[in-house]
C-alpha cells in the first residue's frame, strides 16, 4: 500500500509564508511526477503547481512568482512554498502523485487535504 501524508497548512497573514509537504512511503517503484492542487468554488482540483521526475515544473498563472514547488527524490517528498500570501490563496491545499507501484501498475493517489488560510 501507499500512503500520502501532507503537513504544513496553517493560518497566516496577507503577505506571510508557509511551506506545504506531501511525503509519499510503501510499496513505490518510481514516481512520475508530484502536484499540488486547490479546490475551486465549482467542487473542482485545480493545478496550482507540479512537478516531474525530471524537475519539470508548472505552475498556475495566479502563483507564479510567489510559490516554489520542490522535490527530494530520495524521500518521495514534496514540497510547496509560499511567499507572498494573499487571501485568494485561502483554500484545502491537495497533494497529487502519480506513481508505478512496486511490482503492479501505475497509480495516481490524493493526499487528505491539508488548509491554508490566509487571513489578517
Amino acid at each position: 500500500q501507499v500512503q500520502l501524508v501532507e503537513s504544513g497548512g496553517g493560518l497566516v497573514q496577507p503577505g506571510g509564508s508557509l511551506r506545504l509537504a506531501c511525503a509519499a512511503s510503501g510499496s513505490i517503484a518510481s514516481i512520475y511526477a508530484m502536484g499540488w492542487y486547490r479546490q475551486t468554488q465549482e467542487n473542482q482540483r485545480e493545478l496550482v503547481a507540479t512537478i516531474t521526475s525530471n524537475d519539470v515544473v508548472k505552475y498556475a498563472d495566479s502563483v507564479k512568482g510567489r510559490f516554489t514547488i520542490s522535490r527530494d527524490s530520495a524521500k518521495n517528498t514534496m514540497y510547496l512554498q509560499m511567499n507572498s500570501l494573499k487571501p485568494e490563496d485561502t483554500d484545502v491545499y491537495y497533494c497529487n502523485v502519480d506513481f508505478q507501484m512496486l511490482f503492479g501498475r501505475r497509480y495516481n493517489y490524493w493526499g487528505q487535504g491539508t488548509q491554508v488560510t490566509v487571513s489578517s
